[in-house]
């Protein structure tokens, strides 16, 4: 199966003195190529709530090798790197003209959407997350 790719144009308001994207804003980057993630395995996150779920991230980890600079076209990859009882790991690449400039490891517990207790991942999601 073809890699997820999400396009990504950093804005002004993202970027720092030093002229690339202040570090944080690889957060949000990764939380938005994750919606967008799901939705392409045909799970729209606004259906994932509907139907009783939520996800809340547990850790992440980050490693940069380059900057993003103002509007750049770059794209972030995501993967999934496994699914677990109650969580699942996606992997983000963010690159540049072919180059990665920063790789992320987020884990998600999935969680219900009122009260926020965890919750086992059910069949249907899994499915989404580990295509045959």
């Amino acid at each position: 199966m073809e890699p997820f790719r999400h396009p990504l144009s950093p804005r002004y308001l993202e970027v720092d003195r030093q002229g690339v994207v202040f570090n944080a804003w690889y957060l949000a980057y990764f939380d938005d190529a994750m919606t967008a993630f799901l939705a392409a395995r045909g799970l729209p996150y606004t259906d994932l709530i509907a139907g009783g779920y939520d996800v809340m991230l547990v850790r992440t980890e980050l490693d940069w090798s380059g900057g993003l600079g103002y509007g750049d076209a770059a794209y972030v990859e995501v993967d999934v790197a496994a699914v677990g009882r109650t969580s699942f790991t996606l992997t983000f690449d963010v690159v540049r003209d072919g180059v990665s400039l920063c790789r992320g490891r987020t884990v998600y517990v999935l969680v219900t959407a009122q009260g926020n207790e965890k919750t086992p991942v059910p069949d249907r999601i899994r499915a989404l997350l580990t295509p045959a």
